[in-house]
């Protein structure tokens, strides 16, 4: 190992997957969470079980790292502020705060001058009213939404119900005439180098990701269009790290922001087989200043999401040479939980 030692608070398998690139890259890892059954135990070097506002178990933490990252947006930006008073946080915590409160995410788009679905900010039935020009919509919680979670669709304003009670705030979007989704994977250094894989074709089933490919079936103009909102974005950030930007493409042929996340993203897993860098190894060499390194697509490839009980028959399996099966080594396959995934490269 060398002497860097990387931070990494969450625990879940995308940091399994970060554990295991900054391996590779001969860096240690101490991960930091509030689960104790998370599966990235098994790849790092270091796990620290503990609240958020546990002052010993973060200093714990603090004293085992040099620089911190984190896997997932929903972490209280208040923790990592407390962290990166003694050591770098990136992504920049400011960009977490954003990326976890869907008003300040669509404001901060808009105000590049980049298209979002139309949306308007609800703190009541008498906010939806007043925007039912937005209606067909779909009502999501502001803060703490992912996988579908915390979603209404509203047809007319008689799916408003009559006994809902908002005491939390959200974002009203307009339905769109959907075409496909895209997302775009961007890593950017320090020195402020920018690193692209192409854009990636995304599908989805109950509001959960089922299958995401490459290449995807857009237009070079939507290439393009997309690769560069993921760089004005990044810029605008003055970002470290892999950033993922979520995108529509209407059937009209317009290209809409959907969600920005700032990390690695599940529909990219399939970088770790078919490309020589992977996601994960870039957000490494990013945050821990190792430079840039040229990226070369291996194959086409498409990757499935693997729910649930669906794990169980997955272990039983073979697989031929082009098919590569990750397990994620959760404790309990709960209906539409990710439990793992599988890769296939493709011709």
């Amino acid at each position: 190992m060398s002497n860097k030692r990387l931070g990494i608070v969450g625990s879940g398998q995308l940091c399994s997957f970060l554990c295991m690139a900054a391996k590779k890259l001969r860096i240690s890892t101490t991960v930091f969470t509030d689960d104790k059954d998370g599966p990235a135990q098994n790849f790092c070097d270091y796990f620290i079980y503990g609240k958020y506002d546990d002052k010993e178990k973060i200093r714990e933490f603090i004293e085992n790292t040099d620089t911190v990252t984190y896997e997932f947006e929903n972490i209280p930006v208040e923790f990592l502020k407390l962290i990166e008073k003694e050591r770098p946080v990136l992504p920049y915590p400011n960009i977490n705060k954003i990326a976890q409160n869907r008003k300040l995410e669509k404001t901060f788009v808009n105000e590049l001058g980049i298209k979002t679905t139309e949306w308007a900010y609800i703190k009541s039935a008498e906010d939806i009213k007043n925007n039912q020009n937005l209606i067909p919509g779909i009502l999501k919680s502001n803060t703490l939404g992912y996988d579908g979670k915390g979603q209404f669709v509203l047809n007319s304003l008689d799916d408003v119900k009559k006994d809902w009670c908002f005491t939390a705030d959200y974002i009203l979007e307009k339905k769109v005439n959907l075409k496909k989704e895209i997302s775009v994977v961007i890593t950017r250094f320090k020195d402020g180098t920018l690193s692209f894989y192409e854009p990636i074709e995304n599908e989805h089933r109950n509001q959960i990701l089922f299958k995401s490919k490459i290449p995807a079936d857009i237009s070079n103009k939507i290439f393009e269009q997309a690769i560069s909102n993921a760089k004005k974005i990044s810029e605008k950030f003055d970002y470290v790290g892999v950033l993922t930007v979520e995108f529509f493409i209407t059937k009209d042929d317009e290209l809409l922001v959907n969600e920005i996340a700032p990390r690695f993203h599940n529909s990219f897993h399939l970088s770790i087989n078919a490309f020589n860098i992977s996601q994960f190894e870039n957000h490494v060499r990013a945050v821990c200043d190792l430079g840039s390194k040229p990226i070369g697509k291996i194959s086409n490839a498409e990757m499935y999401n693997i729910l649930g009980s669906e794990i169980l028959e997955y272990r039983k399996k073979t697989f031929e040479k082009n098919e590569f099966f990750y397990d994620y080594l959760k404790k309990e396959p709960r209906e539409g939980r990710k439990m793992g995934h599988i890769t296939i490269l493709k011709d």
